[in-house]
């Protein structure tokens, strides 16, 4: 008699076959679970009695016939009776699994996932027609449930000698669309099974045709013949589940490759358990370079996440924080909460924990390279600072506090990176800034007049990067030392001006363009006749950058004109203001120019400059 799914049923069933599953392969990787947990359920029912268990007896197998188009998934497992199959096939979102936790002790809840209900409708996506024979432990009766088209099901008695489940599929007709052939080829099979279910605990093995030569045939004429024999397509133990004294670097490292994680060699890698609310365990990789595309849009960051050797998903986003995205690995938990289709993770406190331990292990392996590596810490900043800083910057300093003792920067008095906190602990008591100095380059810097006038003794940390100065104001300070621009300008009193400079100064601010603010005579400029500090949040190298940006509106720094007393060129403006006022503002441009060249700004008319140069000359 052929029964009806339930209506709602029916809805999400069509709504499974047809959108939640992202590609039709996953079928495989569904009904291999179930089989899974079938065997779970059968193994903690013989470990629970007297009688001896043979692990041999545990397996699943993949059986292909091209004649008739079907492929079959077979398990060893608990099997189903009659009622089994109506609650679990008829049902969509009844797990058979689920309620077989309900009896069980919750130590023992680690080692199933339980997802039947659900994912055995997957199989629809590739096959018009699906038997399933089953018989359940200590039953004498099997059953044979069978759906087609998925209109409805039909449930009889069968002959079945073995305990445990067939699921029979018949294969759609391939088109241009999709080749649903591919699902009976052997190599394909075994590509599946490796990719989705490599490390299912349990022996997956399919007869497959081998070629060998015929005994007795010469070498000059050799002769092969076809034969078939098992093979098992699964893996053993994955690497992470092993124990981390009976591993080798080389282990990692061929690990690292196997699974495409880069060309390169890991810079280090971090393998963990972790037990509690949570049980997590993983293996992952700092890698020594960064892939062709890290930086671009194009780049996807996530881990491999797996439960109880079923890989869930490619690439998993949420478990890794924007900071750490160049962390390459793999992630397994065994009581994890999955959406329907098993490819999403549920989002709830479940995640932000397993996330909080994830991440918390890669900074603790970061903390442990710049303490006890500093060569390998270094490479890795090469590769990789930009991004935690770029972290910073974008989450407006939310995950300041986290990630500021990771930064380095190159110390102008150590003449290599250093840290905050060493900045910090190599500075005088009365020293109340961290300097900086931003540039193109660190020789473009370390050649810029204000860091010749930085006293001696004062380090001043070289920003050579565009995102740094950004950064810098994101931070606001470390550990209560706010960041001070070199370029910045010092509070001055004019009090002490002599009535002649205050005049001089009046004019020169009157005569110059609008984007300098202040004018002011300073003896601490050495050879140059004048350089521009900056006053404010805009700094010189901030509109630099923003120059040729779409949005930067024509955002310019407040510039203070610094003019060096001891210099010819302030004789001259003297001299030109007493006598000559267009003289003294041919003056005062060149002075401006000149300090916008040594700055790398633009100036307005450079052949006026060279012009004017010439008539002073």
């Amino acid at each position: 008699m052929k029964r009806e799914f339930k209506a709602e049923a029916k809805k999400v069933m069509d709504l499974m076959i047809n959108s939640i599953y992202t590609n039709k392969e996953i079928f495989l990787r569904e009904l291999i679970s179930n089989s899974s947990d079938a065997l779970d359920k059968l193994y903690y029912l013989d470990l629970k009695s007297d009688e001896t268990t043979n692990k041999e007896d545990y397996y699943i197998e993949l059986i292909a016939n091209k004649d008739e188009r079907s492929l079959t998934i077979k398990d060893t497992g608990i099997g189903m009776d009659e009622e089994d199959l109506v609650n679990n096939l008829g049902t969509i979102a009844r797990s058979g699994t689920d309620a077989f936790r309900q009896s069980m002790d919750k130590k023992d809840l680690k080692d199933l996932i339980g997802q039947f209900g659900v994912g055995f409708y997957s199989a629809f996506m590739v096959a018009d027609k699906i038997l399933v024979k089953t018989r359940k432990y200590e039953s004498d009766k099997a059953y044979q449930w069978e759906s087609e088209n998925a209109d409805g099901f039909e449930i009889k008695e069968a002959d079945k000698e073995e305990v445990g489940t067939e699921i029979k599929l018949f294969l759609k007709e391939s088109d241009q669309d999709f080749n649903y052939d591919n699902f009976l080829d052997q190599y394909r099979l075994k590509e599946l099974v490796k990719m989705y279910s490599n490390y299912i605990r349990y022996p997956i093995k399919m007869l497959v045709t081998k070629t060998r030569k015929v005994e007795g045939s010469s070498e000059d004429d050799p002769k092969f013949e076809d034969y078939k024999a098992y093979d098992i397509l699964n893996s053993d133990k994955p690497i992470w589940k092993k124990d981390k004294k009976d591993l080798s670097e080389e282990d990692y490292e061929n690990f690292y490759r196997e699974s495409h994680y880069g060309f390169d060699k890991p810079l280090a890698h971090i393998h963990f358990n972790v037990e509690g609310l949570v049980n997590v365990r993983g293996l992952l990789y700092i890698p020594e370079k960064a892939p062709f595309d890290f930086y671009s849009k194009d780049y996807k960051k996530g881990l491999e996440l797996y439960s109880h050797g079923v890989k869930i998903m490619d690439k998993s986003e949420d478990l890794l924080e924007d900071a750490f995205s160049f962390v390459k690995g793999v992630v397994e938990i065994d009581d994890l909460k999955l959406n329907i289709s098993r490819e999403t993770l549920q989002q709830d406190r479940q995640v932000r924990l397993i996330s909080k331990q994830v991440n918390k292990k890669v900074k603790a392996k970061l903390e442990d390279l710049l303490s006890n590596d500093r060569q390998k810490y270094e490479k890795f900043f090469k590769e990789f600072g930009n991004n935690l800083k770029a972290s910073i910057y974008e989450s407006y300093g939310a995950n300041k506090d986290d990630l500021a003792d990771l930064l380095l920067f190159m110390s102008n008095k150590e003449g290599k990176p250093i840290t905050l906190k060493e900045y910090k602990q190599a500075m005088k008591s009365t020293d109340t800034e961290i300097l900086y100095a931003v540039g193109d380059s660190i020789e473009k810097i370390k050649a810029s007049p204000a860091l010749a006038m930085v006293e001696e003794d004062r380090d001043v940390l070289l920003l050579d990067q565009k995102l740094d100065e950004f950064l810098f104001k994101m931070l606001k300070d470390f550990e209560g030392l706010e960041f001070k621009s070199i370029n910045q300008e010092d509070e001055v009193s004019e009090e002490n001006l002599e009535e002649d400079d205050k005049k001089l100064i009046d004019f020169l601010k009157e005569a110059s363009p609008e984007d300098i603010v202040d004018i002011r005579f300073s003896d601490k400029l050495k050879d140059l006749g004048s350089i521009i500090k900056q006053r404010g949040d805009v700094s010189i190298e901030m509109e630099k950058a923003l120059k040729d940006q779409p949005n930067a509106m024509g955002i310019k720094a407040d510039k203070v004109l610094e003019i060096n007393k001891k210099s010819k060129a302030y004789d001259l403006l003297k001299e030109a203001f007493a006598n000559d006022k267009d003289k003294a503002k041919m003056i005062l441009g060149l002075l401006i120019d000149q300090a916008r060249l040594v700055e790398g700004l633009d100036i307005k008319d450079p052949v006026a400059y060279a012009k004017n140069i010439w008539k002073l000359i």
